[in-house]
């Protein structure tokens, strides 16, 4: 009993110690992948070898920062699997179902460790640097899957979209479906890639809801906690 409440004890121990600067990790690698390498790819500059392997390792930090829950883990590893296994598939056969697999691990592992870190940023406990890094990661989540949806639709669904380059040329669609989600999430809205479905605009006014409440949710929440634990300090 006393052995399995150590084992407990440096298990979470040891997850403490990889959370941390695991969340530091997935901000760098979301943040490449955003802004340099899913664009740098669509122009031809990367080699198309370099965009799965930042996929490998953004899941190796998914894994670092949500290994200590057993059902985040299983639904990571289980997303590890379709996501290389429905693109594999894609490539040699492109048909509805293998582009659901692909898209649907890759949003599943996004969307696990987002729940996990939602729980960490709205969770009890004083406004820390870790904290705020979390909250940039969950934010920069949201556009990741918008995006893979985005994806979904426009391989489902032909000219659900309208301004949207050839893939393979002027910077690919994918490229330009990742501007057009975070366009969307910021509000910004320049106009120049347009939803065209039904479905896409729905899906399009909900990221922007959401780009909008967010902020807005977030804010209230660390001025609160900040205020709890200011008081919680006077009273010590």
């Amino acid at each position: 009993m006393n052995a399995s409440k150590n084992w407990r004890s440096q298990l979470k121990y040891w997850h403490k110690l990889a959370r941390e600067p695991g969340l530091t990790v997935l901000v760098i690698v979301e943040a490449v992948l955003i802004f340099l390498v899913i664009p740098l790819t669509g122009m031809g500059v990367l080699p198309d070898l370099v965009l799965p392997a930042m996929f490998v390792v953004l899941l190796l930090a998914i894994l670092a920062v949500t290994w200590h829950s057993r059902v985040a883990t299983i639904a990571v590893l289980i997303a590890v699997i379709l996501s290389p296994v429905g693109t594999f598939f894609w490539r040699e056969d492109p048909t509805p179902l293998t582009v659901w697999l692909s898209a649907g691990g890759r949003f599943l592992a996004i969307a696990t460790v987002s729940l996990v870190i939602a729980g960490v940023v709205f969770g009890s406990g004083r406004v820390t640097f870790h904290r705020v890094q979390g909250a940039v990661v969950l934010y920069l989540n949201f556009g990741l899957m918008f995006f893979i949806i985005y994806r979904l639709l426009d391989t489902l669904l032909p000219n659900a979209f309208s301004g949207l380059p050839p893939p393979g040329k002027d910077f690919g669609s994918g490229a330009a479906l990742l501007y057009f989600s975070f366009s969307t999430l910021t509000t910004l809205g320049y106009g120049d890639i347009l939803p065209v479905h039904p479905l896409a605009r729905n899906i399009a006014n909900l990221e922007a809801i959401i780009g909008q409440l967010y902020p807005a949710t977030l804010l209230a929440r660390l001025v609160s906690l900040e205020i709890m634990h200011r008081r919680e300090s006077r009273r010590d």
